[in-house]
């Protein structure tokens, strides 16, 4: 931190660290540490800045600014009970339709799994496992 660093840091912020920069605030406050003469110096030149921002504080709208506000707000819009019914039967019918699809999956595969396919061996049935006790087991020999 230099002395001039810290003079900019004063004359931005005021002489609260809370108001400094965090990144800067801990080589600030050393800095201010091991200078105190000049520090104090610079922290009474920016006084009047201090009592400015402790003073700074928002204006509270007035009670006309928020009836104009609300009454300009646009009205919520009402779901009528025919809707809800129309989206819970689009609901109800999609359910429906993904469990017929993916029954219609499952009947496919199955379908499928139990025609053997061109290539497989004829000693050994579709699907078949070593655990199934296939005629293909060598272990007697």
């Amino acid at each position: 931190m230099t002395p001039e660093r810290f003079r900019t840091i004063i004359e931005a912020y005021g002489a609260d660290a809370r108001r400094w920069p965090a990144g800067e605030r801990d080589a600030a406050l050393a800095w201010a540490d091991q200078h105190r003469d000049e520090a104090h110096a610079l922290f009474a030149s920016c006084a009047p800045l201090d009592a400015w921002l402790a003073d700074d504080a928002p204006a509270l709208p007035d009670a006309a600014l928020i009836q104009r506000i609300v009454a300009s707000a646009p009205a919520p819009r009402r779901v009528s009970p025919r809707a809800r019914v129309w989206w819970s039967g689009a609901a109800f019918v999609s359910a429906g339709l993904a469990g017929a699809l993916a029954g219609a999956f499952v009947v496919s595969f199955a379908m499928l799994a139990n025609h053997p396919s061109p290539h497989a061996t004829l000693d050994a049935p579709p699907l078949a496992t070593s655990f199934d006790g296939s005629p293909s087991d060598w272990s007697g020999e």
